[in-house]
């Protein structure tokens, strides 16, 4: 019987490093599979990335002001996902809110202008678009749909179902830090261990904590991908729609869920709450969560 295989494909995606590792016997089979779920990541981002100019969401946002746009049955399905997480976010997760990105440079550490998230705040709200079954409208110039507060989470469940259905049993994605895990290592049948980053300096490797995880998704949502800081103050990427400016509630969010995509909108949602802890237990949700203050807090599994 031929020995079991530990194959690891590395790619690049979504602007950010990715890797799908496989546990196997035919090593054809793995690459084959490998290479159907990074070609699914690719249509996914073809699809939806709002930087590409012949995207869905980038023709949904061309047309804003004017006509609605005919959508298929999964941009519908993902306009259902983002309409429900408004809701469950008491309007904190919404994504329309991608504009007011234009007020604040990460790179160059450009603090917004006078008067800039002011003239922003008024083209966010996803209570202003206007949908159907099958058509969604923006109904103000500017306004913007932005999938990236799920997007690359959606694209590494989505993986990880094509995996599956070339026959991958045990199997990990990875696109930037989004995590799927399909069955544990094989052979023996071990987690597999996901290191979690310490988003502040500090340690011996810069890991705050292993996770194992057998099956399901993990992603992690922190003020330490994208800032700066001015003043003594950290300027992070995540924005409250309600003002345009950063949370300042949570250093990170990790979060254990049944697939990816839910991960990671707990963990966003989380981010933007001062009681994240509270609200994600009330979900019934096991997280790893660093305080502002850097305190670490737990919540079951044991496991964590």
């Amino acid at each position: 019987m031929t020995a079991w295989r530990s194959l690891r494909f590395d790619f690049t995606a979504m602007a950010s490093p990715c890797e799908i590792a496989i546990d196997g016997r035919d090593e054809r089979a793995m690459k084959r599979a490998a290479d159907a779920a990074i070609a699914e990541v690719r249509r996914i981002e073809s699809k939806f990335s709002r930087y590409l100019p012949q995207s869905m969401v980038s023709r949904i946002n061309a047309a804003a002001g004017g006509g609605a746009v005919e959508v298929d049955e999964e941009t519908a399905s993902l306009l259902d996902f983002a309409a429900e997480l408004f809701k469950l976010s008491d309007g904190l997760f919404d994504a329309t809110s991608g504009v007011l990105r234009r007020a604040w440079d990460f790179r160059s550490a450009r603090m917004p202008g006078e008067g800039e998230l002011e003239a922003l705040l008024p083209l966010v709200g996803w209570q202003q678009v206007e949908r159907s079954a099958r058509r969604v409208r923006l109904p103000k110039r500017s306004m913007e749909l932005d999938f990236g507060g799920f997007g690359k989470e959606y694209a590494a469940d989505r993986a990880a179902a094509v995996l599956l259905q070339q026959g991958v049993t045990h199997a990990l994605v990875n696109l930037g830090g989004d995590i799927h895990v399909l069955g544990p290592r094989a052979p023996g049948g071990q987690p597999w261990q996901v290191d979690i980053e310490r988003p502040r300096p500090g340690g011996a490797d810069g890991s705050l904590a292993t996770l194992p995880l057998a099956r399901g998704g993990l992603a992690t949502s922190g003020d330490y991908e994208r800032f700066f800081e001015h003043e003594g103050q950290r300027y992070c990427h995540i924005l409250d729609p309600r003002s345009g400016w950063p949370v300042r509630w949570w250093q990170s969010v990790t979060v254990l869920a049944a697939n990816t995509t839910a991960a990671g909108a707990l963990s966003t949602i989380a981010m933007l709450k001062p009681d994240g802890d509270q609200w994600l237990q009330r979900q019934g949700a096991a997280f790893l969560m660093v305080r502002a203050d850097g305190i670490v807090l737990r919540q079951p599994p044991p496991t964590i």
